[in-house]
């Protein structure tokens, strides 16, 4: 009777652990899957929480499994051989569950703090791996399956490569069909729902042989179908004959997945053509915007496929828990029921994860290791769907990370625009935290487990440690945890302003600078009074400098330039284009002074220059949006050809304003001598005009590493 109390605490704790265990696959595991489309601004990290809590809770609910497998992952051999397990060894497994997800929660919460990405399916592994080898040493008898941990561990090299190969190849093509076409809007308005068709197809394979197992087999109980391995691939004995009645890949869920793909892509087609893109999303921008709607579908579908499968790594542990230690025997069953309680606070710890630690593994997939469009994010994506796929037919059944592949898959994407192009130190530290997941989840599971000594009290005690020094970490990192800001929007279309965007605006700010200080030059060459266009010019350099500060905080806290870049770089080239406004500035200021050289040639002479620095700033700002755009393309050679043609021409400009400025100046010199005061004055405009140009040339020339990279 003393017992039943104690039990009962326990489980609760246990139930903690679990939900703990569920919020941590939130933030690190549904987030990286979700981090491609947030880094690409496909999505807002508003809609990317709703998408994933959402479809995570539909695959978890109407996918998942109603019964797991209690030995999680195949790790443990346990013999069932008489239908359930001895109430001793029920027991020590029931503890050591417990201490492999507190101890996998755990190492998670560490990644996740850290920014990186790691496999909940590897922690879980690692920690259950750590119980098995205490408990061959306790009952001395072999339990663990190292073929399966030999699986686990090619996987770590082979799921990644697969992913990574299949992105390059997959954006290679986007690259080659669409980006570098003449009019690439048009172009994927009909090719990208061709490209999307066997995206489609394997999701509708994925789909069925991953998140929908659970239903099609409770269809064949029910008698909805006659046999579930015509839709589902035989694990023994099977072939690659899909006419086969013991095929790996089923006819009925191939045409069932062709049927899934070009329905999809009919739709997507006569979705894209309906798609408005207006003046603000043309060229390339434009291109992006169509691929936002593939994006979207694969980032519901990753999420649904992650609820249907990986919600076990927090509620099947907790399930083998829940049937020892509430039932009358004590004794652990090959299968245990999933109650339905169970699934939602698996669905609801998961949900709560991404929305307040998500968006740091978000921001390292999306971000850091590479930069992420829309047009990136989608075959990075589709590569690490299909690797998953294959991985997880019958003839293969390695148990592989959705994160590994998914960041090979973004490595690979990163590699087609060049080896400059990955930030390999990131990479670098993911792969440790990789090769670190399952020793460390193993290392805390037998020191929790070995510390209970396979006593309830024990481990009633040292829960409530665990969860102290845990929130203890949460809490020194509370000031960086923002939960407001994760459920904020910050672009109604689902795509926020990049550096290079905000640079062009700036770049669009000072141009209006300009025009107005050559308008005040105009009327004072016209004997007009400038002193409106004047105080237009002092104002509209003030907006531009707002617009400075605010691309230089955007490139402070946003490093996805779109190119390979450093900060300094970036801020040295918005340096040199705001210095283009300041001289706008001057030349304005100089007109207040005093009046022209009263001279109607000299006059003509500085309206030429005018109109000469007025093409070199115009050409300029072409210049910019033509960085903007290659920044967008994916750094295509027709981008880089347009930008390296406009920089030229700007210089050829700045060229031409030297040879106007040369001439007037000498006129002035020439002519000036009964009113020298007057004629210095008409010099120095002409030569802060002249300012004007050069700065358009040296801001200009400031794009070069860009293209010699």
């Amino acid at each position: 009777m003393f017992m039943e109390p104690v039990i009962m605490v326990l489980i609760g704790l246990a139930l903690i652990v679990c939900a703990y265990m569920a919020w941590n696959i939130g933030a690190n595991d549904v987030a990286n899957a979700m981090g491609t489309s947030v880094g690409s601004r496909a999505l807002t990290l508003k809609q990317a929480v709703i998408i994933a809590a959402i479809f995570e809770f539909c695959g978890a609910f109407f996918a998942g499994d109603a019964v797991t497998d209690t030995v999680r992952k195949g790790i443990l051999t346990v013999d069932f051989a008489d239908g359930a397990v001895d109430s001793v060894l029920s027991q020590d497994i029931a503890f050591g569950f417990i201490a492999a997800m507190m101890a996998a929660a755990t190492w998670l919460t560490i990644a996740t703090r850290m920014g990186l990405p790691v496999s909940t399916t590897h922690s879980i592994i690692g920690g259950i791996l750590g119980v098995g080898l205490v408990l061959e040493v306790k009952h001395d008898q072999s339990l663990i399956d190292w073929d399966v941990v030999q699986k686990v561990v090619m996987s770590w090299v082979a799921s990644p490569l697969m992913g990574g190969l299949l992105g390059f190849f997959s954006f290679i093509i986007i690259k080659k069909l669409i980006l570098d076409n003449e009019n690439p809007i048009d172009r994927s308005r009909w090719l990208a729902p061709l490209l999307a068709f066997p995206t489609f197809f394997v999701l509708g394979l994925a789909l069925q042989f991953k998140a929908l197992k659970g239903f099609i087999s409770r269809a064949a109980a029910n008698k909805w179908i006659e046999n579930k391995n015509d839709w589902l691939p035989v694990k023994e004995n099977g072939v690659f004959d899909p006419w086969a009645a013991n095929a790996w890949i089923p006819i009925n869920s191939i045409m069932l997945a062709a049927v899934i793909g070009a329905i999809s892509s009919t739709v997507l087609y006569l979705v894209l053509r309906r798609i408005d893109i207006n003046e603000e999303k043309r060229g390339f921008r434009g291109v992006e915007r169509i691929f936002v709607w593939l994006q979207i579908i694969t980032a519901a579908y990753v999420a649904f496929a992650h609820g249907a499968n990986d919600r076990s790594n927090a509620i099947g542990p907790m399930a083998a828990v829940w049937q020892v230690l509430s039932s009358d025997t004590g004794q652990l069953a090959a299968k245990a029921e999933i109650p339905l309680w169970l699934i939602l606070l698996g669905s609801a710890g998961i949900a709560i994860g991404v929305m307040t630690w998500g968006w740091r593994v978000m921001e390292t997939i999306g971000k850091k290791i590479t930069d992420t469009t829309p047009t990136r994010g989608f075959p990075a994506e589709f590569g690490a769907a299909t690797t998953i796929l294959v991985f997880s037919m019958p003839f293969l059944a390695v148990p592989v990370s959705t994160t590994h592949t998914l960041v090979g898959a973004v490595v690979g994407v990163g590699l087609a625009g060049g080896a400059k192009a990955v930030d390999f130190r990131v990479f670098g530290k993911i792969a440790a935290s990789w090769v670190a997941s399952v020793p460390a989840a193993a290392f805390g599971a037998i020191v929790l487990f070995v510390a209970s000594g396979g006593e309830p009290l024990n481990m009633i005690v040292l829960l409530p440690i665990s969860f102290m020094a845990v929130g203890y970490a949460i809490w020194k990192s509370s000031g960086e945890v923002h939960v407001e800001e994760a459920l904020s929007d910050v672009g109604g279309d689902g795509h926020s302003i990049t550096p290079f965007e905000l640079f062009h605006a700036h770049a669009q700010e000072v141009e209006k600078t300009v025009e107005h200080m050559l308008e005040a030059v105009n009327i004072a060459c016209d004997n007009g009074d400038a002193a409106e266009a004047i105080q237009a010019t002092i104002e509209s350099e003030l907006a531009a400098d707002n617009v400075k500060t605010e691309v230089r905080r955007l490139a402070l806290n946003d490093m996805r330039m779109g190119v390979q870049l450093s900060l300094d770089d970036f801020l040295y080239m918005v340096t040199r284009q705001d210095r283009i406004a300041d001289y706008a500035q001057n030349v304005a200021e100089q007109l207040a002074f005093r009046p022209l050289f009263d001279d109607e040639q000299a006059k003509a002479n500085l309206k030429e220059m005018a109109k000469a620095v007025a093409a070199t700033v115009a050409k300029y700002e072409d210049a910019v949006e033509a960085l903007r755009d290659f920044t967008i393309s994916g750094q295509t050679k027709a981008a880089e050809t347009k930008l390296a043609d406009l920089i030229r021409e700007v210089n050829i400009n700045e060229h031409e304003a030297d040879g106007v400025e040369a001439m007037a100046a000498a006129y002035v010199f020439t002519n000036g001598e009964d009113a020298p005061l007057a004629a210095m004055h008409m010099y120095r405009v002409l030569q802060r005009l002249d300012d004007v140009a050069n700065a358009c040339e040296k801001a200009a020339n400031a794009f070069l590493p860009i293209l010699n990279r």
